[in-house]
């Protein structure tokens, strides 16, 4: 059986191949250059003041990429989920699969970051099994976009440094 190095296992931001800014990953082609910041907080802005009050939907694009250089390192079947919801109890992260498919660019860019993507369908899968990742098996440098939904209720109350997980794993063939 092959063995895949999870440090070859990434996400990178969306919005054109040459794009670092996490505010502009709102869909389009991966980047070639930037992974995807690891906390919630790094991906999304923190929550103002107007949008605790009010209440505020947002959405990120991202890729899982499979980058792992072992020639019998395929991966099926694949899923992803929220392994840890927010720590806030007043956000809420839903993810969902870009309808491109594999190895295809996603939907977008949306106009802005309350824009949401035509035609994902979101979902909050909380086990391994929940969401599968189209066409697998996932061999080196094969990808999939995947866009995050993060939800403040209104009357959020202030919280410093919400977190999250985000979960793709697989089998190796």
């Amino acid at each position: 059986m092959a063995v895949i190095d999870p440090a070859n296992l990434k996400f990178y931001l969306s919005g054109g191949a040459a794009n670092a800014d996490p505010d502009a990953s709102l869909g389009g082609a991966r980047s070639t250059t930037t992974e995807a910041p690891e906390t919630l907080n790094g991906l999304f802005n923190p929550v103002t003041g107007d949008e605790a009050v009010a209440g505020s939907v947002k959405y990120r694009c991202v890729y899982f990429r499979n980058e792992d250089a072992n020639a019998n390192g395929l991966m099926a079947p694949l899923s992803a989920w929220v392994a840890s919801q927010t720590t806030s109890p007043d956000t809420v992260l839903a993810i969902a699969i870009d309808p491109a498919g594999k190895n295809a660019s996603a939907f977008g860019p949306v106009a802005n970051e309350d824009t949401a993507p035509t035609g994902p369908t979101f979902s909050e899968p909380s086990g391994k099994g929940s969401l599968a990742l189209p066409g697998a098996p996932y061999a080196q440098n094969d990808y999939v976009a995947i866009w995050l939904r993060r939800t403040v209720s209104a009357g959020a109350s202030a919280f410093a440094s919400d977190t999250s997980t985000i979960r793709v794993e697989g089998d190796t063939l």
